[in-house]
């Protein structure tokens, strides 16, 4: 019986010593709050966010949604384990994975990448993207702009309208001859948001040619490729030219060649930019969150949401050295 209660003993404690460890390793809202909210019995919900690279606008939507969350739920009634895949597929997975077998309530996937790595993980879990272009094209569903997934899968998605961003183009560069479309081969969404623009850029009677980087290795060489071809370069919403915005803007400003960005922090390197807030995209995502955690929403019905408002923004140091005027209706962007 002494030797009975003595394994009982050491099972408590290393029980006890698990769940010491079983906290987020980044970003945890819940604290010593979150302990207190389980000793009175309340629902302590665990969230998992798989970011897929570092960069300001994937950044932004993350602290959105989770300052959404804890708002929604109440300070102390959500843990969020946030991990960062530094842009590789393997990281991406295997911290899936781990969210998968930690049994967390719900995943937030913080672009494409992310979101394709969370969807092949689980087919139970709730998962949410953000920062996501086309959920048709991450997920090779039938309809490129379906309006829901029909899986555990929603979110919301940061297409701007690409047709707009085009004429963009078009108004403040009437003497483009020749487009380049930079982006990397390895994101679908890029390459789908390319289409579009070519798309527009074709009905304007506007040559353009596409310059693809594999990976973070070719930004250097392809850009300095596509700035000595062409009159001007497209640069869709893409993690892998986002990370890499400083080495473009090092080739593109010297060589004098104007960018039209899709998003502002590609801007760093661009004239002009139909931007959209990606804090307010995870907001976005974390009332979604709510509905699921809190109100028992499907997610496999819940249409895909984009971008309440976009605004026409320009970067008045790249105009100012390149000599473009900026007409009305554009607002600089902070520095």
């Amino acid at each position: 019986m002494k030797k009975r209660l003595i394994a009982i003993g050491v099972i408590a404690a290393m029980a006890a010593s698990l769940a010491a460890c079983g906290g987020s390793t980044g970003g945890n809202a819940g604290g010593d709050a979150g302990a207190s909210a389980a000793e009175e019995g309340k629902k302590v919900y665990h969230v998992g966010i798989v970011q897929q690279v570092e960069h300001p606008a994937l950044d932004a939507a993350t602290k959105g949604f989770q300052e959404e969350l804890t708002k929604k739920l109440g300070e102390g009634n959500v843990e969020f384990d946030v991990q960062n895949g530094q842009g590789e597929s393997a990281n991406l997975t295997t911290i899936s994975n781990n969210f998968v077998s930690a049994k967390v309530d719900l995943i937030m996937a913080n672009a494409t990448g992310a979101l394709q790595a969370a969807s092949a993980a689980t087919a139970e879990i709730p998962v949410l993207g953000t920062s996501i272009s086309s959920y048709g094209v991450a997920l090779e569903l039938d309809d490129q702009m379906a309006k829901s997934t029909g899986k555990n899968v929603s979110g919301t998605s940061d297409l701007a309208p690409i047709d707009e961003q085009e004429d963009m183009l078009v108004e403040l560069l009437p003497d483009a001859k020749k487009v380049g479309i930079l982006y990397c081969s390895a994101e679908p969404n890029s390459k789908f948001q390319a289409q579009l623009f070519e798309d527009a850029l074709k009905e304007d009677n506007i040559e353009f040619t596409e310059y693809t980087a594999a990976d973070s290795n070719e930004v250097q060489s392809i850009t300095t490729k596509a700035s000595q071809e062409c009159d001007a370069l497209y640069i869709p919403t893409d993690n892998t030219i986002a990370n890499s915005i400083e080495t473009v803007k090092n080739i593109v400003v010297p060589a004098k060649i104007p960018v039209i960005a899709g998003e502002e922090g590609l801007c760093a390197a661009g004239i002009a930019t139909l931007s959209i807030s990606y804090h307010d995209l995870g907001v976005q995502t974390g009332d979604m969150a709510y509905e699921i955690l809190a109100n028992g929403k499907d997610p496999s019905t819940m249409e895909i949401q984009y971008a309440n408002a976009t605004t026409k923004k320009y970067n008045k140091e790249i105009c100012d050295k390149l000599g473009i005027k900026i007409p009305e209706g554009y607002e600089a962007i902070e520095s």
